[in-house]
């Protein structure tokens, strides 16, 4: 429930798990009082009593310090020394908003945010609106806070309108700033490079500023939008955690401020170093929607709820539980050296193993021999295929298997039939030589007509070839950030409104094909963030398909998106990104965390490797629904030792699946005795593998051996279901 408190000036957003409350100050400054777990009731004296205010009547802008004040919108040059969440100059040339509360209302549900994506209602849901006006310079901002029955989050969004007569330039946006009265935390962010995304960063909070950040025009390989402040000696599944993550994937920043008086401001937005916005009189500008969680259940219970609101909010809702197709992408199969009878006898021999999907990755369009060329050219290429495309997917159904097709949709080669007639299309600043990436440049999708060429291209794809799953690639960053239909006071407002673009692309595409599958990738996992998932139900976690590198990768990005939105693949050894020789059933145990498939050549297997492959699908299959909707739980880190363990269990605590898998071998070890989580201790479970009977209590609390043979990156998979009285 909502309730705003009119006669102390209160107001509580509270549900059974959380409680956040905001004091309506004298003159209408919105003052940050608590967030946390739930209250019965609050008595605000000694909060502001830590802020250095006696009461709420005696507060006064000129006489307290607005520096010790938490704030829901604070911006900097008012007294406030710590960074602010909204700059906007005005047509006097200063920079600060003064934004006093003016209205405030409960909405039943969700409005949906313009252009952006962001969690949708599904019932129960309640949203406050406030709006708070800057009387000299006419700026309004909006803040929307929505709970969600069940789930201790919030999510916030700000909409600021110019009611002026007069431009304003926005040169800050964050989504969020959070208060806290402490600064007794440590900070954990998830970066990392291509090849070894999302890894876990964990250090104290320190004074001054620290976090994370991408000016890269992408979430990035480098930097999630996300951050979580965790109390010392917090771990899984115990302890206090306040985490915030962002519903968008370009540019952002997510930061926190230590500041002198030992509290900590939390902030996560657009990115301002590569943003401005000109706001000119009657437009508004709407920022993307921040997710806030608070957990007493340590970085466990933050994960489930974030995991929680991606499945039932954010994800499109026809994929959460529809089964995925276990796919095998003849990329590391054939690369670009391909024809039509190779292409088909690799589908032919994955549907011998009990493949879904075939799915065709780089190569097929234009002239492409290699990265060089051809971006943009979106019809057959004849060389290859003289059949067309039509005539190969025919072949591929013969199989028994449907298909699916690679693309890259934002993207330009200046080799390009497509660049030879319109140059203009790409991204560049005129009169400067445009710097390429892997031979490419990128698409100018901030431009309607550019937006109208990607869904005609990907939609006309999908008519000619029946594809029932596109691999959606972006594998540049920006550069030449420069457009040649925005004026020069408009330029800077180019990465944003480039992401906007985007999102209508996706938006018109999604809904004209509900049916299809769209699977992100971004040089791996270059944009996995909840801006694309909201269109993508699943995203390639990267291009580095490793063991021992995908324990690392899978068991960061765990920490905030659900098993059901990685893309994970058993593929070739020795590894083609590290060389490296691994078990086949390491290879299994490790892609079983998220959406299953192969990235090899099935012609290549040896008979009892295909066997072992038929075996791998059909129990992908049978477990699918627990693996990757179950409650997901991390056992054993790999940031923290020698061994990597993980457990889904499905919500009637009826069935789980166990995965165990050991970096280096060791000798003269007692095998680890590994005490599961998740199951109801009530139960009496057997382990299908082994036929062994233990109590749930025993299970957890005592443990289960994970006797795994000698040899580095082995591995186990336990089937665990209850014995039916």
């Amino acid at each position: 429930m909502i309730e705003i408190i009119r006669e102390n000036r209160l107001i509580h957003l509270r549900n059974a798990c959380i409680s956040y409350v905001m004091a309506e100050l004298p003159g209408g400054v919105l003052a940050h009082l608590y967030f946390g777990a739930p209250l019965r009731t609050l008595h605000p004296q000694g909060l502001l009593r830590h802020a250095g205010i006696a009461s709420i009547e005696d507060f006064t802008v000129q006489e307290c310090s607005l520096d010790k004040l938490p704030q829901e919108l604070p911006s900097f040059g008012l007294g406030d020394m710590r960074p602010g969440a909204v700059t906007v100059e005005g047509p006097d040339g200063s920079w600060s908003a003064d934004l006093r509360l003016v209205s405030s209302e409960v909405i039943d549900g969700k409005p949906a945010l313009q252009d952006l994506p962001a969690t949708r209602d599904a019932g129960g849901s309640k949203t406050l609106r406030l709006t708070l006006r800057d009387e000299h310079t006419g700026l309004e901002a909006q803040l929307l806070y929505t709970l969600f029955e069940h789930l201790p989050v919030v999510a916030r969004s700000v909409r600021l309108r110019n009611t002026g007569s007069q431009a304003l330039r926005v040169t800050r946006l964050h989504s969020l700033c959070l208060d806290l009265p402490d600064d007794k935390w440590e900070l954990i962010t998830m970066n990392g490079a291509w090849g070894r995304e999302r890894g876990i960063y964990r250090r104290p909070l320190m004074p001054g500023f620290q976090g994370t950040a991408s000016r890269h025009g992408a979430s990035s390989l480098q930097s999630s939008p996300f951050l979580a402040l965790a109390r010392p000696g917090a771990n899984e599944a115990h302890g206090e955690v306040i985490a915030a993550a962002l519903i968008y994937s370009g540019s952002f920043t997510a930061t926190v401020f230590g500041h002198q008086y030992g509290s900590a401001r939390m902030l996560i937005g657009l990115n301002d170093e590569d943003f401005s916005w000109l706001l000119e009189p009657g437009e508004a500008l709407q920022s993307p929607e921040a997710v806030l969680v608070h957990s007493r259940e340590g970085i466990g219970g933050m994960s489930a709820a974030f995991h929680a609101l991606w499945r039932g909010h954010l994800l499109p809702q026809r994929w959460v539980s529809q089964p995925r197709p276990v796919l095998f992408n003849s990329w590391e199969a054939a690369y670009f050296d391909f024809d039509e009878d190779k292409l088909v006898a690799i589908a032919k021999a994955a549907a011998e193993a009990g493949a879904d999907l075939f799915v065709l990755d780089d190569g097929w369009f234009g002239h492409r021999d290699n990265d060089c060329t051809s971006l943009g050219d979106w019809y057959t290429d004849r060389r290859k295929l003289p059949g067309g495309l039509g005539c190969l997917v025919d072949k591929v159904r013969d199989t028994g298997l449907q298909f699916g097709i690679w693309m890259e949709p934002e993207m330009i080669s200046p080799e390009s039939d497509l660049y030879h007639t319109h140059p203009d299309w790409a991204m560049q600043i005129p009169g400067r030589e445009p710097i390429t990436s892997r031979h490419q440049l990128i698409l100018d999708v901030s431009r309607e007509d550019v937006q109208d060429f990607m869904v005609e291209s990907v939609s006309q794809t999908i008519r000619d070839s029946g594809a029932v799953y596109i691999k959606w690639d972006m594998n540049r960053n920006y550069s030449n950030i420069g457009s040649a239909v925005l004026p020069p006071e408009r330029q800077r407002k180019l990465p944003h409104r480039y992401m906007i673009g985007l999102y209508r692309v996706m938006k018109r595409l999604t809904e004209a094909f509900p049916d299809v599958l769209f699977e992100g990738c971004s040089s791996g996992g270059g944009r996995f963030d909840a801006g694309l998932l909201y269109f993508c139900p699943q995203y390639w976690c990267s291009d580095n398909t490793d063991v021992l590198s995908r324990c690392r990768i899978q068991y960061g990005t765990t920490i905030v998106f659900p098993p059901s939105t990685m893309g994970c693949h058993v593929s070739a050894v020795p590894n083609h990104q590290t060389a490296r020789v691994t078990p086949l059933n390491a290879r299994f145990a490790a892609a079983l965390c998220g959406s299953f498939g192969y990235e090899l050549d099935p012609r290549k297997l040896t008979d009892e490797e295909r066997e072992e492959v038929r075996r791998q699908i059909t129990y992908a299959h049978e477990t699918e629904d627990t693996r990757l909707n179950g409650r997901f739980y991390r056992l054993l880190s790999p940031f923290e030792g020698n061994d990597t363990a993980w457990i889904s269990v499905r919500e009637d605590q009826r069935e789980a699946v166990l995965t165990f898998i050991r970096e280096r071998s060791q000798v003269n070890f007692f095998p680890t005795l590994l005490p599961l989580r998740g199951l109801n201790p009530d139960f009496t479970y057997r382990v299908e593998e082994t036929q062994e009977v233990y109590g749930g209590d025993e299970l957890m609390q005592a443990g289960l051996l994970m006797p795994v043979k000698p040899g580095d990156a082995e591995a186990l998979v336990y089937t665990i279901r209850t014995v039916e009285a």
